[in-house]
């Protein structure tokens, strides 16, 4: 259906009538006339009466006018109604792009990779799945950036995930800090709808705060987090005098992160491989459920060029007949 944003504007469609009613129109003043005793030699030259034919430029005039005036009223076309899933939740992921991330010790499609890329492999579609809730990211290594701030567009948050590198924010591990930067970021937004997901391979080693001091802090505004220790426990490492085993995960302090997520009201989880790390998210899915609340919005198109640019060309058109004419 066609919608007018701007409908009072319409009323200024008899403005021309009503200015030509109220100044009245040029009088010609009478001047002194020369008498001419043959004055049939002089026929040829007597004004013709004005025909209907020639008051077209008028009723362009006026067609333009009223193009004009609808073109400002701003006409649009609505479509569909779409419909929404709104929770109202939310929820922040924070990534660990510490130099400990590019320790290969996972598999993709029987590949190795590196932790990082399992995290975006898996992130990207939990991040999709997340119709309704308001998705944000926050990067950390030696500090900690807000990358994407909270926004319904999770296909932006997608991206800027990937763009992701190894060392982006340092080599060392700020987990407390990536904590205080979302408790900062979540702390005016609704109660009982903050989460915060935090990805790490390691443990504190840099930054200002402590992880369980800024885990108080989170608790204290009512952020749950949900903490995810990365990394496999073993894996063969080839060298020169033959193979042996090692484990790459040996820097992880799984007990602070037990108690910053504990101390939150929220869980850790240990992700050893791709499918594990794929079933936190799944399990993550059931524990913060996206709500049923719908809303609907009606795409919009705007239609005033159309208006517009007719009547701009009869406009054009009236002045350059008028032009030919003279």
């Amino acid at each position: 259906m066609i919608h007018f944003e701007w409908p009072w504007l319409l009323i200024a469609l008899p403005l021309p009538l009503l200015i030509r009613w109220l100044i009245p129109a040029n009088i010609p003043v009478e001047e002194s006339a020369l008498r001419v005793p043959f004055l049939d030699d002089f026929s040829e030259g007597k004004p013709q009466a004005i025909s209907q034919d020639q008051q077209w430029p008028l009723l362009l005039a006026a067609t333009a006018w009223f193009l004009l005036v609808i073109a400002c009223a701003r006409p649009q076309w609505l479509g569909e109604p779409i419909e929404q899933a709104i929770s109202g939740r939310d929820l922040m992921l924070a990534v660990d792009l510490s130099a400990s991330m590019e320790e290969q010790d996972f598999l993709i499609n029987k590949r190795p990779v590196d932790r990082l890329t399992a995290i975006k492999a898996v992130a990207s579609d939990f991040i999709n799945r997340r119709v309704g809730d308001r998705v944000g990211l926050i990067l950390f290594g030696t500090q900690a950036y807000l990358q994407t701030p909270l926004t319904f567009d999770r296909k932006t948050v997608q991206t800027l995930l990937d763009e992701a590198v190894i060392g982006l924010a340092g080599d060392n591990t700020a987990i407390g800090d990536a904590i205080g930067l979302a408790v900062k970021r979540l702390k005016n937004q609704p109660a009982n709808s903050r989460v915060l997901i935090l990805l790490t391979d390691g443990a504190n080693t840099a930054g200002e705060v402590s992880p369980l001091k800024a885990a108080e802090l989170a608790a204290a505004n009512e952020l749950k987090i949900y903490t995810i220790g990365v990394g496999a426990d073993e894996m063969i490492v080839r060298t020169f005098f033959g193979s042996r085993k090692v484990n790459p995960s040996r820097d992880l302090d799984e007990n602070t992160l037990v108690k910053v997520a504990e101390s939150t009201g929220g869980r850790y989880f240990r992700a050893r491989n791709s499918d594990e790390l794929n079933n936190i998210y799944m399990l993550l899915d059931k524990l913060e459920p996206v709500e049923k609340d719908k809303q609907y919005f009606r795409p919009q198109t705007e239609l005033y060029a159309w208006p517009l640019g007719l009547a701009l060309a009869l406009v054009t058109f009236i002045c350059l007949s008028r032009v030919r004419l003279l």
